[in-house]
Parts: structure tokens; sequence; C-alpha cells
């Protein structure tokens, strides 16, 4: 799979699990540490740990695992660090508070089917 692909596939499977406001963006041209940003919300602690697992189980699936996880405990954020895909799961709370879109706003914004 290309990175692209699986920047889509995580984005699916917050879908699928019910998270909301999803959102990919292609900072290959802005960073160097990463090629996608994949930013979803849940309504909950309980819901974004959910789509973690998930992201995380079906990432493993298709053969490619977790570097790093960020934020498992109350933060109302969890960061995955698949290498040259970064997922963020936000409750809605939170994603409001540190607006990562506005500041990758300048990068291309990748269309997701929910």
């Amino acid at each position: 799979m290309t990175n692209k692909e699986y920047a889509l596939l995580a984005g699916k499977v917050i879908a699928d699990k019910k998270g909301h406001d999803i959102v990919i963006i292609d900072i290959s041209e802005k960073a160097s540490f990463a090629d996608y940003f994949v930013i979803g919300s849940g309504s909950s602690e309980r819901q974004i740990q959910t789509l973690s697992d998930e992201v995380e189980d079906r990432f493993a699936a298709a053969g490619l695992s977790v570097r790093a996880v960020e934020g498992k405990h109350g933060s109302g954020w969890i960061l995955m660090d698949f290498g040259d895909i970064i997922v963020n799961i936000f409750t809605d709370e939170t994603r409001e508070r540190y607006n990562i879109e506005k500041i990758w706003g300048d990068c291309k914004f990748v269309e997701v089917e929910e």
C-alpha cells in the first residue's frame, strides 16, 4: 500500500467506527517527518480509545505497525505514529483547542468519504 492508501484506510476505519470530522492533510511538501496527517474526532475518551485500537489493528493486518502511541490516558488526544502517517484522534473539545487543521492550512487536503 502507498502512504496515501494507508491514510485513506485510517480515515475509513475512523468513519466505520462512528468517528467524525475526518480530515487527511498531505504534509509531504511542508514537513520532513511525515507525509500525511489523519485527523478524526470521537465523542468521548472511550470512543477515541476504540478508534485508536481499531486503526492500530487494521494497519497491523495490512502490514504496518505503529511506532509510538501518545496520549492514551484521559488527555482527549491520541497520537499514533506510523512513520509517514500520523493519526490524531481527538475528543471534540480537545480538537477545538488545538485546531491542527489551521496550523497546516496551507497544505493539500485529501478528500475523505465518510
